[in-house]
């Protein structure tokens, strides 16, 4: 398949267009010739020929825009011959140019984190091309009753049939639909797993979108800006937050080889606890540390008490800026009113995490590790968290459903793997289990130390002694001996994995996506067999909520 596009797709609209341009001269020829003599009893005033003219520029214009923009955005479809061997390939397949404009926002947000990009339309991809990308990103709808967008069909009718080596791509997949449909994203979902077949690896799971969710968008983004040098970027929709009380905040390993990891407590201003389920994932609004703020007004010259609009509430500038990107600080005297200043902000980006509690907890609960940015300074999303929100003080928050990584029914058996973090929405869904009065539960956990690390440890070993957790397998990784992470514990205990699938158990896997995920599924499929594995994907009984 050609990776330029055919002369008659630029030619042949260009022929109807003059074609029904000389019908209409034809037509208003005629039209002119059964007239004799004046052709109204009066002509037309000077102001009236102006307007007729304007109104005919104005058309010809508007016309001229969207062709040239439909030109701009064909040739952005057009792979370079000459890519950067380390770009980020930004594929589209749309129907009805959503998928493109989706397309246009996350080749933008890499750029912005310093990512060089190529764009794409998946119709003008052939196998050479594919097999020589390191990193991809795929934005592509179902229309339909599951069917591809329809200029991805030469690409699925002559290149997926192709048996071809992708070992050496990095991909993505973001899939739009319509959960009213009955193969909903079926399209995105076939992309992935040809890609996985053919030997690509992910670069994270595949996000879907129903009806354009702002909330899956906004996950889709935050795992994009991860590609990136780490640089910030608003988000395209910002969550409409919530209030939330930070109740409490206990350091779970102090010592440890590892950074710092707490356990948050946090309950509603408003003392009415929502319903979410185990497995949803908290939306945070981060803020800046009040010291950071003040500094960066002593540098603007500003009071911070100043009242401001912003984001259509009204508020003191120090309470904007606490939630906003600033200015460079080398330019922020040259704001001269507060106004100014924070009309030149951009919100803050939202943080995610795993919920490690239900709602018979009474709160939410999370388990977060402070993060350390290259210059030593903290995350943006865990240092407000763990460091600079004081109890008591207010935190912006918003409970995202994750259906992906909802609990099977309650007589499935349920394998838990996870690490570090991770164990955050593994813990809720053994609550959820626990609180069902269902037993068939097996977690297999790693961390660094036992001494140190081991997260809620009592919690763990009294559900393993009560019989909520069937079994419980550990993994510290620099404790005595050669290093062991959960990879190794599974494989350990292979023949009761395979007893456990073989009774229909459901595989859940939280936690890091730079280590563990790729070396559990690794572990799994030695176990089990990539066949198996990729059925079990297919079958909905192996979820993954990586980070």
């Amino acid at each position: 398949m050609s990776t330029s596009p055919t002369p008659s797709r630029g030619i042949a609209p260009l022929l109807g267009n003059t074609l029904v341009i000389l019908l209409l001269v034809a037509c208003a020829w005629l039209f002119a010739r059964l007239h004799e003599g004046a052709w109204w009893m009066a002509a037309p005033s000077a102001a009236r020929g102006y307007a007729a003219a304007a109104a005919v520029l104005a058309y010809a214009g508007l016309t001229g825009w969207f062709l040239h923009r439909a030109r701009v955005r064909e040739r952005a479809a057009q792979p370079s011959a000459h890519a950067s061997q380390d770009a980020v390939w930004v594929v589209h397949a749309s129907q009805t140019g959503f998928a493109l404009e989706l397309a246009d926002l996350t080749a933008t947000s890499l750029r912005h984190s310093g990512v060089v990009v190529q764009r794409a339309g998946l119709e003008h991809l052939d196998a050479v091309r594919l097999k020589g990308m390191t990193r991809a990103v795929f934005v592509v709808s179902t229309t339909g009753e599951g069917d591809p967008p329809d200029p991805a069909l030469g690409f699925v009718r002559q290149v997926m049939p192709q048996s071809l080596s992708l070992a050496g791509l990095q991909y993505a997949v973001l899939a739009l639909g319509d959960r009213e449909y009955a193969h909903f994203c079926a399209f995105g979902h076939q992309l992935d797993d040809w890609l996985r077949r053919h030997g690509a690896q992910p670069l994270f799971d595949l996000v879907e979108v129903d009806n354009a969710d702002d909330s899956a968008l906004r996950h889709w983004q935050h795992h994009i800006g991860q590609l990136g040098n780490g640089t910030d970027m608003p988000d395209w929709s910002a969550p409409r937050y919530e209030s939330w009380r930070l109740r409490e905040r206990i350091e779970l390993n102090p010592g440890s080889l590892g950074g710092p990891a707490f356990h948050l407590v946090l309950e509603p201003t408003a003392g009415i606890l929502p319903a979410w389920t185990a497995g949803d994932i908290a939306e945070i609004g981060p803020r800046h540390a009040i010291a950071d703020v003040e500094a960066f007004l002593r540098a603007s010259g500003l009071q911070g008490d100043a009242v401001v609009d912003w984001q259509g509430e009204r508020m003191t500038l120090t309470d904007a800026l606490a939630r906003s990107q600033w200015p460079s600080s080398a330019g922020a005297p040259l704001f001269s009113t507060p106004q100014a200043l924070v009309d030149a902000c951009a919100p803050l980006p939202h943080r995610e995490y795993s919920v490690a509690s239900i709602p018979e907890d009474g709160a939410l609960h999370l388990l977060v590790r402070l993060m350390q940015r290259a210059d030593g300074a903290p995350g943006l999303g865990s240092g407000w968290l763990c460091r600079h929100a004081r109890p008591g003080e207010t935190i912006a928050l918003r409970i995202r459903s994750n259906p992906n990584f909802h609990p099977p029914a309650a007589h499935v058996p349920m394998v838990l793997i996870g690490n570090g973090t991770g164990l955050a929405g593994l813990r809720a869904h053994v609550k959820a289990r626990m609180h069902a009065g269902v037993t068939r539960n097996w977690l297999l956990f790693g961390e660094r130390q036992r001494s140190r690390d081991f997260f809620h440890a009592d919690e763990l070993m009294t559900w393993h002694s009560q019989g909520v957790l069937e079994h419980l397998d550990l993994a510290f990784s620099r404790d005595d001996g050669e290093h062991r992470y959960v990879q190794h514990a599974l494989l350990a205990q292979a023949e009761r994995l395979r007893k456990w699938v073989d009774e229909g158990a459901v595989l859940y896997v939280c936690g890091s996506l730079a280590g563990m995920a790729p070396d559990v599924d690794a572990t799994l499929r030695q176990i089990l067999g990539d066949d198996r594995v990729e059925l079990l994907r297919g079958d909905g009984r192996y979820r993954r909520d990586v980070y």
